[in-house]
């Protein structure tokens, strides 16, 4: 009889222990992985791409002329004005680097801002489900942010109305999309694309390795996943 109850009490904690170890995630954890993931995958970008060169020597968000006026840009290199089109590809560049490094605020007021039914749709989103929510809940903020701190950055350039000139009457004949024939909201727009690039490899890194990742909340909760 006593071997019996000592396997009955083995038996019960063996279950117990078993339970335990695969309960669901609580949504206070899953909210806050997400949280840890998203912080994480904002400073990243923020600190590669708000510095010096962040952008212009990166050519995964390198900021190039519009894609129409490319070609105008080999025309101009043919014509020997290479100094122009390298030096309005700088000046936008460094427009860029100087907007991202203002962006860290609002984006940690997103993630405070997300709810768990946020949390739950960002876990099971996809490789950048949570890169989405940020584009979603931010992006219209960003660039009201952005573009005075663009404007700013490209009106010391002379080159900056010549652009705007230019693309302005490309943009009359279809050659330009209206929203790049103005310098500031072509370089906002890149700035964002950038941030949100940037954000969305963090992010896929974590879900792709969330045992090499130094925090157990994210070990955890992204380990669901696989």
């Amino acid at each position: 009889m006593r071997i019996i109850t000592v396997f009955f009490v083995w038996l019960c904690v063996s279950i117990s222990a078993c339970a335990t170890g695969s309960d669901p995630l609580s949504d206070e954890d899953t909210a806050g992985g997400l949280k840890q993931a998203l912080t994480q995958s904002a400073n990243i970008a923020v600190d590669k791409l708000g510095v010096e060169n962040g952008f212009l020597e990166n050519p995964k968000v390198k900021i190039p002329l519009p894609g129409s006026l490319q070609k105008v840009e080999g025309l101009m290199r043919t014509l020997g004005m290479s100094k122009y089109a390298d030096g309005l590809i700088v000046t936008m560049n460094h427009a860029a680097e100087t907007a991202a490094a203002e962006a860290k605020p609002l984006l940690m007021d997103a993630v405070q801002e997300m709810s768990v039914d946020d949390a739950r749709a960002i876990l099971t989103g996809g490789n950048d489900g949570a890169t989405q929510y940020f584009r979603n809940t931010t992006s219209e903020a960003l660039t009201q942010k952005f573009l005075p701190i663009v404007k700013n950055a490209t009106d010391q350039a002379g080159l900056v109305k010549k652009y705007n000139e230019f693309a302005g009457k490309g943009a009359k004949f279809g050659l330009v999309a209206e929203k790049n024939a103005n310098i500031e909201n072509y370089v906002t727009q890149k700035t964002l694309d950038g941030l949100y690039l940037m954000m969305a490899e963090e992010e896929r890194a974590i879900r792709n390795d969330p045992m090499g990742q130094g925090s157990k909340l994210l070990q955890r909760v992204f380990g669901s996943l696989k």
